[in-house]
């Protein structure tokens, strides 16, 4: 029994010519190799599989190649190169940083460096995941880096190129190595497939393509697998089954049953995918990357944005004609609104459910259109009614349809005409009557000159004193104000100045005594332009920290600030013997 190669490692570049997906990296490096434009430090950088380590060794062979090809490729055939393939070449060297990343490995390295090659014009270090080496390792490795021997060439690695010094990258030529496309994955998939006798479908090729996330080695791996699921015949069903990938079908479905409003449909096709193990946030955003691909299909010039198989993007252009713009610019806000409030969510199926009841209800006119008649004109209110004054009413009912009567309240008496208002009765301003008319559509116009009529008087401005200010301040926080609130201690503490005709200036020591009044504010200004009738009273409130009040005091001073008020506790503390902590 034959030992089995991965087809990572068994169709691993060898060449320049065979690296997928870095047509323009592979192309610099055979153009320094060809003008002698060779530096002493390169860094490569890049996601996992893309080809970082293995274009390392290809440009390590090929500048120590003797006989190169007209593409400037290595010939496999010289000494140096045959010693390359055989793994026994002392000309290129590799280090693992993330086990070696000492400073005292680096100084083996460094020492090593000193030896000039055997056969061969370079010796190549390689040295991968360079971002691990500590921060001392890296300072001991700059001088050799910057001024290597003329035989020395340094060529590092890393997933990470944030993680490493800006000394380190200042001193190197730095490549950036891209994702491998989708469909560069599939055709790379398919050249395997057919050297190892194995017939594959497209769209289960693009499967593990999109599986493999621009990653060519975990691409082969992905591939691997599926064949130890499927054997020599590669099915789209196999390759969903094995990688537990949701089925496109489902979300063509569901837009079906979206279009046709039908709520009961997308709930249990949704539940249906939950039993099969599938997680709901995973859900969400393949319904979202669905909905884009429909977007991208609504116009020619972006249906080649979308990396899929032939077949499948022929339903997705299918599945575009048949979406109103519309409806795909809301479904896709609705998508992104529940994807972001999906972490936060603790009933995260409901959340979901709630989605698609909203996305089958988009396009449904019953739901979104009400009728003319189910329209209820905007709310009339009555202007403020003046404190103390008697406001006389008149409300114009609607002419075909009678008003139901109010009933008479202390308030609101039922008759046309109020009487005057008990002062020392009003202690809270009385609510603002709202009336609320739903007449006929075809009236409107009457309805908008029948407006309700209300006869004001002008505002009272009479000046008023202290003591009456004080009577009244006094009297709302006794009366007016319930027992167990903050307000009235502070106010019965804290009377207000009269800073001019209408301004009032209310000092206090603590933001949380503002927070108290600021609640009652509104009614504690009803009831002062009231009682001291003058409707231009405005109270300035001030939070003055530097009081005395507010200062931190010792227990010592807060004894002689009580015993000032109550001389007799200086007599208890005398004849107990008390000591104040």
């Amino acid at each position: 029994m034959e030992n089995f190669i991965v087809s990572a490692r068994k169709y691993r570049p060898a060449t320049f010519m065979s690296v997928v997906g870095q047509s323009a990296l592979t192309a610099t490096l055979k153009n320094a190799i060809k003008n002698n434009h060779l530096a002493h430090a390169y860094l490569f950088c890049g996601p996992r599989g893309v080809g970082k380590t293995t274009c390392a060794r290809i440009f390590a062979k090929t500048i120590n190649c003797a006989h190169l090809t007209e593409d400037f490729e290595a010939c496999n055939e010289c000494e140096s190169c045959r010693a390359f393939n055989e793994q026994r070449s002392y000309n290129i060297h590799e280090l693992d940083a993330a086990s070696n990343n000492s400073v005292d490995d680096i100084r083996t390295l460094i020492d090593q460096v000193r030896i000039p090659p055997q056969i061969g014009h370079y010796s190549v270090y390689i040295i991968d995941e360079v971002h691990m080496l500590s921060a001392s390792a890296f300072n001991a490795f700059l001088k050799t880096l910057e001024e290597p021997p003329a035989h020395a060439i340094f060529i590092l690695a890393t997933t990470e190129k944030h993680k490493i010094l800006p000394t380190i990258l200042s001193r190197c030529q730095i490549y950036d190595f891209n994702r491998i496309s989708v469909n560069d994955t599939v055709e790379h998939l398919r050249h395997v497939a057919q050297k190892e006798g194995i017939t594959a479908d497209a769209q289960a090729l693009n499967v593990i393509a999109q599986k493999a996330d621009g990653g060519m080695r975990d691409a082969l791996s992905i591939f691997d697998q599926v064949v130890s699921f499927c054997g020599n015949n590669i099915t789209y069903q196999a390759v969903i089954q094995n990688l537990n990938v949701l089925d496109y079908d489902y979300y063509f479905r569901l837009t079906d049953m979206f279009l046709e409003n039908k709520v009961k449909d997308a709930l249990l096709i949704f539940n249906e995918i939950l039993s099969k193990g599938f997680d709901a946030h995973n859900f969400v955003g393949g319904l979202s990357a669905h909905l884009r691909d429909v977007l991208m299909c609504k116009d020619t010039e972006t249906v080649q944005l979308l990396e899929v198989a032939d077949s499948v993007k022929q339903s997705y252009t299918t599945q575009a004609q048949r979406c109103p713009t519309d409806f795909l610019y809301a479904a896709l806000a609705i998508i992104n609104d529940c994807d972001l409030n999906f972490r936060l969510s603790r009933n995260k199926r409901l959340l979901t459910e709630l989605t698609l009841i909203r996305l089958s209800q988009l396009t449904d006119k019953k739901k979104n259109e009400l009728s003319e008649e189910d329209i209820l004109p905007p709310i009339e209110l009555i202007p403020e009614m003046h404190l103390g004054q008697p406001v006389v009413t008149q409300v114009s009912p609607a002419p075909t349809r009678q008003p139901v009567p109010n009933k008479p309240t202390a308030a609101a008496p039922a008759t046309p005409t109020a009487k005057p208002v008990n002062k020392n009765m009003l202690s809270t301003p009385p609510p603002i009557s709202i009336s609320i008319t739903k007449p006929f559509v075809q009236q409107e116009k009457t309805v908008v000159h029948t407006t309700t009529k209300v006869s004001t008087t002008e505002k009272q401005d009479n000046p008023f004193s202290a003591d009456s200010l004080e009577k009244a301040w006094k009297h709302f926080a006794n009366e007016v104000i319930p027992e167990k609130t903050h307000a009235k201690n502070i106010m019965l503490n804290n009377l207000p100045s009269i800073e001019d005709k209408h301004k009032l200036k209310l000092v206090l020591d603590q933001i949380l005594q503002e927070n108290s009044i600021n609640e009652i504010l509104s009614e504690l200004l009803a009831f002062l332009r009231h009682n001291l009738m003058n409707d231009f009273i405005k109270l300035e409130i001030i939070v003055d920290i530097t009081k005395e009040n507010t200062k931190v005091m010792s227990p010592q001073d807060k004894f002689s600030k009580m015993a000032e008020s109550n001389p007799a506790l200086l007599r208890l503390k005398k004849e107990f013997g008390l000591e104040i902590d």
